[in-house]
């Protein structure tokens, strides 16, 4: 299978003759084996298999592999959430007294993460704007920096990551590129091809689609070389004594060892697996993701177009938009079409933008996104209350900012709710 399209609908899992022609749902704890030689080898990571699902399970392990396809990855492994896939996507290569550098764009929920909270576990993070200069991006690196981090389309400032100059310069120092890819998917933008390292997801947003499922997804590319930086990542080139003293970078490769290690160490000790009912929710989503991310994007153009004009509306982002100032990095990354979210300022400022969404009858307010039915969300007041003013600035989201996913509707009906709603401010 060598098309994206395909691999929504087919990747991952192949049924046998006479077996389910649906991911099966494996809805148990733990598994039996015939003798404690057989379990033995799994605690020793001696052979494959499952002996409880806070680590691992079958129906999870067949929809990673599914969403590592459609990434370009080589191994990939479900979380509970998007949140924390990106915790530890980052504490796989952090622990106390190193150091991150971070697009300061990124979602509210994750600058949090690892402004505040990483930060008291001893991780210190440095903060860059996305459209940064070379020599501001090269400051923020120190000597125990261990990972870059960035979206390819912030959420909800809709910043464009310049996800090649990022590679290089967290290359030139011998580490990683993390990119969230949640608000493109792989249908709109495959970060690997432009030279990022590890992908994650909110599971919950495009690519279950229908606001049934959270979940999150980490994937690996599979092309970092750890052991050629062996002293930057001792937890992946140095024995780990909690496993009988496995070096995961020369037992599992440059292809598995990061997974590997997220999924043995990490995963066994914090427990945040998604619920094979919610993997089987993902994977019914992923099957028409190709299909829906077009009609998203179709819409979210189709919006931004309309507030573009409209003499109610202070600003309009939208990468989509030619005159955005994101749109030749779109045009390169995302020449297909970014995704579903629009984000605007209503005149008027933040009393104007709540009265404009109290007055919505189709769109609903949310703290969600990236759903098949259109929702809105003022995220000051919201997602992103827990941030200064001069924080929310530096991320792009003031007090006027309203964020409206678009759904699956027809584009004429929520241009006209959208214009009802304008009109009675």
């Amino acid at each position: 299978m060598k098309h994206i399209n395909t691999i929504c609908v087919q990747g991952g899992y192949t049924p046998g003759n006479g077996e389910p022609r649906q991911i099966p749902i494996i809805q148990s704890t733990t598994f039996k084996y015939d003798t404690s030689e057989d379990m033995g080898k799994l605690f020793d990571l001696e052979a494959s298999g499952y002996f409880y699902t806070r680590l691992q399970n079958p129906t999870n392990d067949l929809v990673a592999a599914k969403i590592a396809a459609l990434e370009g990855g080589t191994a990939a492994m479900l979380t509970s959430s998007g949140q924390a896939a990106n915790f530890m996507a980052l504490f796989n290569l952090c622990s106390s007294g190193d150091h991150i550098v971070a697009s300061s764009t990124i979602y509210g929920g994750t600058f949090n993460l690892i402004d505040v909270t990483m930060r008291k576990m001893g991780i210190e993070t440095t903060f860059v704007a996305p459209d940064c200069t070379d020599a501001e991006l090269e400051g923020a690196f120190q000597e125990n920096t261990k990972a870059v981090f960035g979206e390819t389309i912030a959420n909800p400032a809709l910043t464009v990551l310049d996800i090649e100059r990022f590679a290089a310069a967290a290359h030139a120092h011998g580490v990683p590129l993390i990119v969230d890819n949640t608000f493109a998917t792989p249908v709109n933008c495959r970060p690997f091809d432009w030279g990022a390292d590890i992908v994650t997801h909110s599971t919950t947003k495009y690519m279950d689609g229908h606001g049934a499922a959270v979940g999150g997804c980490i994937v690996d590319s599979g092309k970092f070389d750890w052991l050629a930086h062996a002293d930057k990542f001792p937890g992946l080139c140095t024995p780990d004594e909690s496993y009988h003293g496995i070096t995961y970078a020369e037992k599992f490769g440059r292809e598995g060892a990061f997974i590997t290690k997220a999924t043995a160490q990490l995963m066994r000790d914090f427990g945040c697996i998604q619920s094979p009912q919610n993997a089987f929710l993902l994977n019914l989503g992923l099957e028409s993701l190709h299909v829906r991310m077009k009609r998203h994007c179709e819409n979210g153009q189709a919006v931004a177009e309309f507030l573009d004009g409209h003499p109610k509306i202070a600003w309009v982002t939208y990468c989509g938009l030619p005159g955005d100032k994101y749109h030749a990095l779109a045009e390169k990354y995302l020449p297909g079409g970014s995704c579903g979210v629009v984000s605007f300022g209503v005149r008027g400022g933040r009393r104007a933008a709540e009265a404009f969404m109290k007055h919505l009858r189709l769109a609903a307010i949310e703290t969600h996104v990236a759903d098949a039915r259109t929702c809105c969300l003022h995220p000051a007041s919201s997602t992103h209350r827990q941030m200064s003013d001069e924080q929310l600035l530096a991320a792009g989201v003031g007090p006027d900012l309203v964020r409206m996913s678009c759904g699956l509707e027809d584009a004429g009906d929520l241009i006209a709710d959208i214009s009802q709603a304008l009109d009675q401010i």
